[in-house]
């Protein structure tokens, strides 16, 4: 592709080629009517003369006159031929020019070329009437030779003219223009080498000349050096970028790791929680079963002292048959409460520490997240209404489901009511195709506007300093949108209670659990 000097070289020689070429043709033009009027004047002066002289000599019958009249108007070069007839005997004289220019008497029939005028002959004193009479006809060839070798050698003219102005504009302009784009391709190297260079010693250009191109060069050293500074001011930027950034990762990884070792510690915290509110949950029934087998016991040696004495009466037999069933009625009705709140425990405990994968059907695994509450719930004036359509089966990590729902149940207790302030906390589950939603909702006080796009936060808290950690939530989100693969989102309403939505698929995706 051309450079601009190319282009603007080819644009200059066609601009003047262009204007010289229709300078040349108008003067062509004019050129060639001027000598097509010259040619007509010539023809005209011709025909005028022999029309004016040949015929009283044609007349007379004077062949000398006729010849000699006819020799002087063949003087002219365009003149080819000139040939008088006689009205009567036909041709009477004919005059041509050869090749080699010389004029000689030509027949009627001779090929002369050029282009035939003819013209009629008359005399007017042939007639006594002094109307005139045709005696003959001329006719006279004239040749364009001139005048197309005239129009021809002025083309060549303009040509040469032409190519020879265009030959001193190319050579002009380009000596001119070097002027010009020397310092710019300096200009240019210097700008491709600053761009692809890696190193900053890039030579500057030399300031020695004083016009303009001078000033260009003198500003293109000047954004120069003052580029190598910004590289520089850049790259040292960059190396504190990075420094800062490895930092940071540093920093992120450690944030990490804090954060995970706190969500632990959180889990433990809850699954801890859990033990101490079982732990005295089942001290009720077990006391309650060890002072009924006292009772039974004390009964029991009481009968037997009576017996071995040989004493014993139908009324101390019959009141040993009431107390040993009655104590045998609380010992087995509290042995299993205490048996069922261990089962429920136990299920949940080894979930939450093993997070093993199983199958299990929801709405039972729910009532025993609920159940292993109590401990906590009893206290409380809140109830736990649980809405879950029968034959769910999930095929997912039952712990952390486990640690989902306590937290999400728990939180409400904790922030959806004030202390001895009676609610209702409802956990509803409605199927959808191959995945489940969770509602868990309160009609406690709400959640601040403020509050509700960052409930999920890490160590977002109401209650700090009161036992909150802010990580109950975190736990939760993390839980679902990691582990279940599953969405979860809040709704609220100041003094009308929050709902927490999640929902999960019924086959957590990884390896299926064994059937």
């Amino acid at each position: 592709m051309f450079g601009i000097q190319g282009r603007l070289t080819c644009l200059f020689v066609v601009i003047v080629t262009v204007v010289l070429g229709i300078s040349g043709s108008y003067a062509q033009y004019n050129l060639a009517h001027e000598l097509e009027i010259n040619n007509q004047r010539l023809r005209d002066g011709v025909l005028t003369r022999l029309q004016t002289s040949l015929p009283s000599a044609l007349w007379d019958l004077d062949k000398v006159k006729v010849d000699n009249i006819v020799a002087a108007e063949m003087l002219p070069p365009e003149l080819l031929a000139i040939r008088v007839y006689d009205t009567s005997i036909g041709l009477f004289t004919g005059k041509g020019r050869g090749a080699d220019g010389r004029v000689a008497d030509i027949g009627a029939d001779a090929d002369v070329g050029g282009s035939p005028v003819v013209a009629d002959l008359a005399f007017r004193d042939a007639d006594q009437s002094g109307r005139p009479v045709i005696v003959g006809r001329v006719v006279v060839n004239f040749s364009r030779e001139a005048i197309e070798a005239r129009l021809a050698g002025e083309i060549r003219r303009k040509v040469s003219e032409v190519l020879l102005l265009d030959l001193i504009l190319v050579v002009a302009l380009a000596l001119s223009l070097r002027i010009v784009f020397d310092p710019l391709r300096k200009l240019r190297d210097g700008l491709f080498e600053l761009a692809t260079r890696d190193s900053d010693d890039v030579v500057e250009l030399p300031e020695k000349r004083r016009d303009e191109l001078g000033d260009v060069i003198r500003g293109f050293n000047a954004i120069q050096r003052r580029v190598k500074a910004i590289i520089w001011r850049t790259r040292e930027a960059e190396d504190e970028a990075r420094g800062a950034a490895q930092d940071t990762a540093q920093a992120m990884d450690d944030l990490r790791q804090a954060q995970e070792s706190l969500l632990q510690a959180e889990r433990l915290a809850s699954l801890g929680g859990l033990v101490a509110g079982v732990a005295h949950e089942i001290n009720t029934p077990v006391g309650i079963a060890l002072t009924s087998a006292s009772v039974l016991k004390e009964a029991t040696d009481a009968i037997h002292a009576a017996v071995m004495a040989g004493a014993v009466k139908k009324s101390e037999i019959l009141t040993y048959i009431d107390t040993a069933g009655e104590s045998a009625r609380l010992i087995m009705n509290n042995a299993y409460r205490a048996a069922h709140l261990i089962h429920s425990f136990k299920q949940i405990a080894v979930d939450q520490v093993s997070e093993a994968r199983r199958r299990f059907e929801l709405d039972e695994y729910i009532g025993e997240v609920v159940s292993s509450l109590q401990p906590k719930l009893k206290k409380t004036p809140i109830a736990v209404v649980i809405d879950c359509p029968a034959g769910i089966v999930l095929d997912s990590y039952p712990g952390a489901l486990a640690q989902v729902l306590t937290n999400l149940t728990l939180n409400c207790v904790d922030h959806a009511f004030a202390p001895d302030q009676p609610g209702e906390i409802a956990i509803r589950v409605r199927p959808d195709g191959d995945w489940v939603e969770v509602t868990v909702a309160d009609n406690g006080r709400g959640i601040p506007a403020h509050l509700i796009d960052k409930v999920f936060d890490p160590f977002v808290t109401t209650r700090r300093g009161q036992g909150g950690t802010g990580l109950g939530l975190n736990i939760v989100y993390n839980l679902i949108a990691k582990q279940f693969a599953g969405t979860i989102t809040v709704t609220s309403t100041e003094g009308l209670g929050a709902a927490f939505v999640f929902r999960m698929p019924r086959v957590t995706p990884g390896d299926a659990a064994p059937e």
